[in-house]
């Protein structure tokens, strides 16, 4: 895979993903996008890789969003859209591994897209988040204006988007949209530590929990509880279902295979 605008590394279980353009505070073009439509595949088919850590390249911007002088630059052309949408993340909805975003700086426009779309967010306390869309005649279309009324008050979500403005990391934490703040060299061994809880649970239950708690989301909870989840049967047909009673039957750590 080659790839020019995103770094891909994996160590151990865990798949790192840095947008690498710190020129332009990691905002984002339709190269970009497709660089990550193909390592989205590549994090979901590979079953050694458990979670998704996604950052951006620095200590300025976890992502500026759309890079707004490459669109003006090359507007009336055609191009090659991403299948997963805004960092082949916001429009796809079949990655049930949990995904972390460590948020390193502003998070705007699709910056804050690809964040909302994430399962944790992680934030340094400098971070700021935002849809700043209408500001310059757009609109946050890659989902934003979907996911930020269900994860935020309502009142509180049309405020940001009518607006435009910015919220603080502390801010978005005390909405209930990041998970922790912590000082910037905190950032990467706290989303470390997050990672590492959640490798302690077996990964098939994991994804089957994801799978569950998504597609379940919004439906009313007599349809959700009842839906049929082919996660749950893995989870129930797995090894890691019967590790998981030895183990704690044996007062041992369990070895989860993620089968």
């Amino acid at each position: 895979m080659e790839l020019h605008f995103v770094k891909y590394e994996k160590r151990g279980h865990v798949a790192y993903i840095t947008f690498n353009r710190p020129e332009v505070m990691n905002a984002l073009h339709p190269p970009c996008h497709l660089e990550m439509d193909q390592v989205w595949d590549d994090f979901v088919a590979d079953k050694a890789m458990w979670v998704a850590v996604l950052t951006g390249a620095g200590d300025k911007a976890f992502s500026a969003g759309n890079d707004l002088k490459w669109t003006a630059a090359h507007r009336g052309e055609e191009l090659m859209r991403s299948k997963g949408g805004f960092a082949g993340i916001t429009a796809r909805h079949d990655i049930y591994k949990p995904i972390i975003a460590a948020v390193n700086g502003f998070a705007l426009g699709g910056g804050f897209e690809i964040a909302l779309a994430c399962d944790i967010i992680i934030a340094a306390e400098h971070a700021r988040f935002g849809l700043p869309e209408p500001r310059v005649g757009l609109m946050a279309a890659a989902g934003g204006v979907h996911r930020l009324p269900r994860q935020l008050p309502l009142k509180i979500a049309m405020g940001m988007m009518l607006t435009g403005k910015h919220i603080t990391a502390q801010d978005a934490a005390r909405w209930g949209i990041v998970n922790e703040v912590v000082a910037m060299k905190d950032l990467m061994p706290t989303v470390e530590r997050w990672a590492q809880e959640i490798m302690e649970c077996s990964p098939v239950s994991i994804q089957g929990t994801k799978e569950a708690a998504m597609i379940g989301l919004g439906r009313p909870i007599d349809e959700a509880i009842a839906r049929h989840y082919e996660g749950q049967s893995r989870v129930f047909r797995s090894n890691d279902a019967v590790e998981g009673p030895l183990a704690f039957a044996q007062k041992r750590k369990p070895n989860w295979s993620g089968e």
